[in-house]
């Protein structure tokens, strides 16, 4: 690993602080329900209410990595940090309606984009032979969905009614965002004072016109579609199996949240092994066992077990297939969380690996269009539900989705197999993007 002073510095504090902009991010997962519950909107509306966030989270990813490449990624997380602090607090302190929720949504997802500029950030200051760790462990901060599924219902419950820090913080779910603005502020200025400046391998003098050429490859846009599938899923997931819980299962906001984290924590902690594996034995083989295990456990709960018995007047009637039980959906769903884990490093290995001088603009349009899946698939988990009636539908969506990843894959690593010579047949993971266009 290239030793630059600072550079566990960078690390640890860019980590924290994309856990804690993923925990703003991604908050409606938990907050949604009492709202729901507040203002007496459905669950379509619940589920745009998470996606807004998810879309501003998504958009500026591009921009953002590019940003961070030509300017310095520490200088662009401060800004970042300062200035979602601020939807935050006003999302905790205003009198809303539905309409003010999605705007103050919308706004507070911005939170999502610092991934990318972290990517290209600590990208500087590790060498190739490390980064899929590096960032691995820096990806990790996606554990921060689970914070809010940890800390949100008790807090919620124990702060209704209550007024903290002279009125800074209100109680109730309004707690939580007030929290994080100060949160958000208080790590702007740890990272401004105790992390180096961005000094060396600036791209500043690069035209745009040529960060922006890598996106001209097939190559990045199949990355970005395996990220769709290991992330923005993974997004979708985390923000909608409270719901899912509590609907399918019955069980109560606690609970939901306890379980849905069950799956958040592999999908968040095992990045760094996914980076370290990757290191070790190339990203291609990992995404293969990533895309086969999601498979073989999402076929499981997409499937129907047996049906619901309802007595009617006409007596006893069969009707829509019900899931698996609690118990073995969670174990399914925790295997599934842990392949995205590890797929999630093997995506964002590649990237350095084909592209080392544009990681912001190549790491910013994959990261952009795999949280674009997780704005999108809440809504579509909704409306395949109620099409089909079947509970299990979202993970039959899901199921779809993965195959599709796993299908381009495979097609994309036999046509350059078929192009390569024999001899470079080991080396396929490290050829030149511009030899294969796959």
């Amino acid at each position: 690993m290239l030793q630059r002073n600072g550079s566990s510095r960078v690390l640890a504090l860019s980590t924290f602080a994309f856990t804690l902009m993923f925990a703003v991010w991604l908050m409606f997962g938990v907050l949604g329900i009492p709202i729901q519950q507040e203002f007496g909107i459905s669950d379509s509306q619940l589920a745009w209410l998470s996606s807004v966030a998810i879309l501003n989270g998504s958009i500026w990813r591009l921009l953002l990595g590019i940003l961070a490449d030509r300017v310095g990624g520490k200088k662009v997380t401060v800004v970042m940090l300062l200035v979602t602090s601020i939807p935050a607090y006003l999302l905790a302190h205003l009198e809303l309606t539905y309409t003010w929720l999605l705007v103050l949504a919308f706004f507070v997802g911005f939170a999502g984009n610092l991934f990318s500029v972290g990517i290209a950030w600590n990208s500087h200051w590790f060498d190739r032979s490390r980064q899929g760790f590096a960032l691995g462990v820096f990806g990790a901060g996606n554990v921060g969905a689970s914070a809010t599924k940890f800390i949100g219902p008790a807090v919620i419950a124990g702060t209704i009614g209550g007024s903290y820090l002279g009125g800074i913080i209100p109680g109730g779910w309004r707690f939580v965002p007030a929290l994080y603005a100060v949160l958000l502020i208080l790590t702007a200025i740890a990272i401004q004072f105790f992390t180096p400046s961005d000094t060396e391998n600036l791209q500043a003098s690069r035209p745009l016109g040529e960060m922006f050429a890598p996106l001209k490859y097939l190559q990045v846009w199949r990355f970005s579609f395996y990220y769709v599938v290991v992330f923005g899923a993974y997004v979708a997931l985390a923000s909608w199996m409270p719901k899912y819980y509590v609907s399918v299962y019955g069980l109560d906001l606690h609970d939901a949240a306890l379980l849905t984290a069950l799956f958040i924590f592999p999908a968040s902690l095992l990045r760094p092994l996914g980076g370290y594996v990757s290191d070790k034995i190339g990203a291609r083989h990992l995404m293969y066992a990533t895309f086969f295990t999601m498979l073989i456990a999402l076929l499981f709960l997409a499937a129907p077990f047996g049906y619901i018995v309802l007595n009617t007047p006409e007596g006893p009637k069969n009707v829509l297939p019900y899931h698996l039980g609690v118990m073995p959906f969670t174990a399914l769903l925790f295997i599934v969380g842990c392949s995205m884990g590890i797929g999630k490093a093997a995506v964002f290995k590649h990237i350095p690996e084909y592209f080392p001088n544009d990681v912001g603009a190549v790491g910013g349009l994959v990261g952009t269009l795999g949280a674009l899946g997780g704005f999108l698939l809440p809504p579509l988990f909704v409306y395949v539900r109620e099409w089909t009636g079947l509970p299990q539908s979202t993970f039959i969506v899901l199921f779809l989705l993965t195959f599709a990843a796993t299908l381009w894959m495979h097609v994309a690593i036999m046509k350059m197999l078929n192009l390569a010579s024999p001899q470079l047949k080991q080396h396929i993971d490290h050829r030149d993007p511009q030899l294969n266009g796959a």
